[in-house]
């Protein structure tokens, strides 16, 4: 079984971020959890983080994975992003 690479990006401009897997907005999630963000987000721990790692999660590893697996996801990667520009690929996140 062959499984097509997705690559995750986030950019950062002024107070704009824009989050997309392939080049396509990130759907958020919210019906999975809502962590009352205001956005997207990356670079410390809070519901921004929260709802983005939950979201990245979804895509790659299915819905029923992202509940149980976003807040270390949160811990081990999305706070540790300090860069207003980021990448991350499906075979980084496994």
């Amino acid at each position: 079984m062959i499984v097509a690479m997705k690559v995750f990006s986030g950019t950062r401009e002024r107070e704009r971020v824009r989050v997309a897997v392939d080049g396509q907005p990130l759907n958020p999630r919210i019906d999975l959890r809502d962590f009352e963000a205001s956005g997207l987000e990356w670079g410390y721990e809070g519901s921004g983080p929260s709802q983005q790692a939950l979201a990245i999660l979804a895509e790659h590893a299915g819905p029923e994975a992202a509940p149980g697996n976003y807040r270390q996801f949160v811990q081990a990667i999305i706070a540790e992003i300090g860069a207003d520009t980021w990448h991350l690929t499906n075979t980084e996140i496994d």
